[in-house]
């Protein structure tokens, strides 16, 4: 009872901070959604449905299987890109995997704005990129490498690629590389081993790698705004349109609580593993 009593308290802090910082702000967001706006930009009295209509609109279904799309391909991408990555530190010496796992973490000591403004500048009508594509045939004079759904994916993968390497070589180091000998003796080639041994031990580190960048690829705004332009809105955007240029909070808050539920099947899945599977 004394044991249960220490964890209750020692947890009663994070609880708290919890409840008071997301499932409050959730639950407020929710309930704003079922409310009118009023004309003063503001949330009025009673209760209506009319915010979720929004999806009823022309183009925001599109925008929201845009969403999903663009998210499930970032998310692939990075965990495809990371295996190899983070494989290749863990067989690194011990020297040479400090210098490397620096270099992964190195563009978070970047302005993340900074940074994906650098991939405008890159990939600019005018830029260097599409200066060298066009000089070898490889590209149109009128062709843009800009404002099109193609250009985020690419620079989302940049960008949220470290989130995805650092769970995956977490995942490795507690992986016993007894295994792989086991697989060889037992006529296994390297990447057969790899692939029914390795990545089935590391799954921890796959599902928290895809967690990791599938959430916030969901919810990205800078990027899409930046990289993509109308062609490639994302309901982050469309968030942000709703609580800046129209002043409309309620269809605001609806769009954010779709958002949410977007990303609460993967959350569920992983919390609702078995216990063995989590070790």
């Amino acid at each position: 009872m004394r044991v249960n009593s220490r964890q209750t308290l020692l947890t009663a802090p994070s609880f708290l901070w919890m409840l008071v910082l997301f499932a409050w702000p959730a639950l407020h967001l929710l309930v704003m959604s079922f409310r009118p706006p009023d004309a003063t930009g503001g949330v009025g009295e009673g209760w209506t449905l009319e915010a979720w209509k929004v999806f009823a609109e022309p183009g925001y279904l599109d925008v929201l299987w845009r969403t999903i799309g663009v998210s499930v391909v970032t998310t692939l991408g990075c965990v495809l890109l990371a295996v190899p990555v983070a494989w290749r530190i863990h067989r690194a010496s011990a020297r040479w995997r400090s210098w490397m796992l620096l270099l992964v973490v190195l563009p978070f000591w970047t302005s993340f704005l900074v940074r994906v403004y650098a991939w405008r500048v890159l990939l600019q009508a005018n830029g260097p990129l599409a200066t060298l594509l066009k000089s070898i045939g490889c590209m149109s004079d009128d062709a843009l490498l800009l404002y099109n759904p193609t250009a985020v994916i690419m620079v989302m993968i940049y960008t949220y690629l470290p989130m995805a390497v650092l769970p995956i070589y977490a995942a490795m180091e507690k992986f016993d590389p007894v295994l792989l000998d086991a697989a060889a003796d037992l006529g296994a080639r390297p990447w057969q081993a790899f692939v029914k041994v390795v990545l089935p031990g590391i799954r921890n580190g796959l599902i928290a790698a895809a967690l990791l960048v599938g959430i916030p690829c969901l919810g990205s705004y800078v990027v899409p705004d930046m990289i993509g332009g109308i062609d490639a809105e994302m309901l982050g955007n469309k968030i942000g349109q709703r609580l800046f240029s129209d002043r409309h909070l309620p269809q605001a808050a609806a769009l954010a609580t779709a958002l949410a539920m977007l990303a609460m099947p993967a959350v569920v899945v992983a919390l609702k593993r078995k216990p063995e599977d989590a070790e």
